[in-house]
């Protein structure tokens, strides 16, 4: 697994996680795309890296 903890962590703490910075930005008037909650069920599966799901959800927003 990779060095972002992943391992350590359990499913229902990732989902705990997404739900938490969904509700945040949902708070803050922002909405996650269809591709972003996506990637957000694959990480919380453990299919990615809390890196990986970073590192996507940046390109898509051309932030890299």
């Amino acid at each position: 697994m990779a060095a972002s903890g992943m391992a350590t962590t359990t499913p229902a703490e990732r989902e705990r996680r997404v739900a938490e910075a969904i509700h945040s930005g949902e708070m803050e008037g922002l909405h996650v795309s269809a591709a972003g909650q996506a990637d957000a069920q694959e990480y919380v599966a453990g299919s990615i890296d809390s890196d990986e799901l970073v590192a996507r959800a940046r390109a898509r927003h051309g932030l890299d």
